[in-house]
């Protein structure tokens, strides 16, 4: 299995998630500055990898940093990679872990801080593997036997730290003898789905089917699909999902043609802070990347573009939201509280 992340003699170790699938090269961050480039740049992508590359980042940050105002080193560090990303919620949780940590670690020599924060780190990443298994392990009976699991944008060991959310759920199911197949959705207009999902089946042996968007309700309605199965950047105290745009669209043609649509996500992408979905925070994203394909463009210059990174799918759309601690089901404002 890819490994997306790793941290490999006092450095940032990433997969570079531009360049798939064309070439597979990766990507050495030696600073926090250049961890917080790769984030916001997509380099890496996918709510538990941004968790753990910010975990790195601050590890990296107190690494180099000076024992003479530390505090306010350290504060700049966070606050430089908290401004990456503004949605996924497992951004903000990973750093304030490590600010946790700092804190109690406060009168300590430098050295014992430093070795302290990269150990943190690196056991967030350990930590977010197990998880994903955890969550396959719960998913994995939802997911209909001899059936085809619809996924839309990468919610895969490239999104995670390794074997995924989504694509974990599919991969326990397979695991469990059951025989599926997956349609991925391209997920414009960053092509996740085309240039990450299908590529990372791939390696894996997985039947995988690349479809363009705007043909999901043509399967849904078709009963070739068993399930909908994606991950989530954040999920709100009612259950309310944020996920990648084009998400919303799928979970409303599910409901509609009746096949179960689930969520895929660790406890961490919870905040129970919102209480909806209107709360949370969408990015948006540069122009270019609608009117642009590899670089090339696809409209006419000078065209109007909003290109907002995620949406809301409204909680009566979701099925069942799968964790490492269980499934919750409705009425969330209860099941996820006592997960």
């Amino acid at each position: 299995m890819v490994e997306t992340i790793q941290w490999v003699d006092n450095r940032v170790v990433m997969i570079d998630q531009t360049r798939l699938p064309l070439a597979e090269t990766y990507v050495t961050c030696c600073t926090y500055e250049q961890v917080a480039t790769a984030i916001k740049d997509m380099i890496i992508r996918g709510a538990p990898a941004i968790g753990v590359a910010a975990a790195m980042g601050m590890a990296l940050g107190v690494l180099h940093a000076s024992a003479d105002g530390l505090d306010t080193q350290m504060a700049t560090i966070a606050d430089t990679l908290a401004r990456t990303r503004p949605t996924a919620v497992n951004l903000f949780w990973a750093i304030d872990r490590m600010k946790r940590l700092y804190d109690s670690l406060r009168g300590q020599p430098i050295a014992e801080i430093r070795q302290r924060m990269i150990a943190e780190a690196q056991l967030i990443r350990e930590e977010d593997i197990a998880i994903n298994r955890a969550i396959g392990h719960h998913g994995a009976p939802l997911v209909p036997d001899g059936k085809t699991v619809l996924t839309h944008c990468n919610a895969g060991a490239l999104a995670t730290a390794g074997y995924g959310t989504a694509l974990g759920v599919i991969r326990a199911a397979i695991e469990t003898g059951k025989h599926i197949d997956v349609f991925a959705d391209e997920t414009r207009p960053f092509l996740q789905g085309a240039r990450l999902t299908v590529w990372e089946l791939q390696q894996d042996g997985i039947a995988a089917t690349l479809i363009t968007d705007n043909m999901a309700g043509h399967f849904l309605k078709s009963g070739r699909i068993g399930c909908v199965v994606v991950g989530a950047d954040r999920i709100a105290g009612n259950g309310d999902v944020a996920n990648k745009v084009g998400t919303y669209s799928v979970a409303v043609l599910a409901k509609e043609n009746g096949v179960p649509f689930f969520v895929a996500a660790p406890i961490s992408t919870l905040d129970l802070t919102l209480k909806s979905g209107d709360q949370i925070p969408i990015e948006q994203r540069a122009a270019t990347e609608v009117t642009h394909v590899f670089g090339q463009p696809v409209a006419p210059e000078g065209t109007r573009v909003e290109n907002p990174a995620f949406d809301v799918t409204p909680a009566r759309y979701v099925s069942a939201i799968i964790t490492e601690k269980g499934v919750a089901r409705p009425p969330y404002e209860d099941s996820l509280r006592s997960l």
